[in-house]
Parts: structure tokens; C-alpha cells; sequence
């Protein structure tokens, strides 16, 4: 995904203008350490549930507040660095964005994303 493609795309839809005070992306990128035991990581293999992203995606963009939200995971075998999940939450303000990009996070990595580690 193009971030900065995105964010001039939702730019570009009506409604924006109106809608919009605070724009907040999350991208998640590839670690070189594991997170239980900090041992080194030499790649990571990353399997989305494409439609249950869709679902909490669409779920956070009906609060109050929010008009837009965008998710992207990439898939398959990953290194460090690599770029893995997107996630873009448009709406009023500060406290509606942050809270809504916060369960939207902490949902997809739970509910619809799954990962292995392979260890250098």
C-alpha cells in the first residue's frame, strides 16, 4: 500500500472537508526481535483473514465521529523492516480517532491477523 497515495485519495473523496479533523495511520513493520523472549527474528510469516478485517473495519467506521477507515496486510514471508498492516482512521477529532484507531489495531492483530516467527 501507498500511504501517501491513500491519504491523498481519501482527500480527494466528498465529504472530506466536512467531515474531517484528524487523520491517524498506523503502520506495523517486521521486528528483528520476538516480543516473548526478545530472540533475534530473521523473518516473520504473516497470514490475513481478509474478511474479518472487513468486518472490524466495518464495524469502527459506524462510531461516532469516524468517516473513513482503511486496512491493508500484507501476506506471506516477511523480514525486519518489511512493512506488514496499514491501518487509516478519518474523522471529527482527537477523541474519537485515537480510541477508534486504538480497538481497530488491537482487534485486526488479535481477531484477523496471524503470525510465525522464524528465528535466525
Amino acid at each position: 500500500m501507498d500511504i501517501t497515495k491513500a491519504l491523498k485519495d481519501l482527500k480527494a473523496e466528498p465529504g472530506f472537508k466536512e467531515n474531517v479533523g484528524m487523520v491517524l495511520v498506523h503502520n506495523g513493520v517486521v521486528r528483528g526481535w520476538s516480543r516473548n523472549d526478545r530472540q533475534d527474528v530473521a523473518a516473520i510469516e504473516i497470514t490475513p483473514d481478509r474478511d474479518k478485517m472487513e468486518e472490524i473495519r466495518k464495524e469502527i467506521e459506524q462510531r461516532e465521529g469516524i468517516w473513513r477507515v482503511v486496512c491493508h496486510a500484507n501476506d506471506g514471508r516477511m523480514e525486519p523492516g518489511d512493512d506488514v498492516l496499514f491501518l487509516i482512521v478519518a474523522g471529527d477529532i482527537r477523541e474519537n480517532v485515537k480510541s477508534a484507531l486504538s480497538d481497530l489495531l488491537d482487534r485486526i492483530k488479535a481477531e484477523a491477523v496471524s503470525k510465525r516467527e522464524i528465528f535466525a
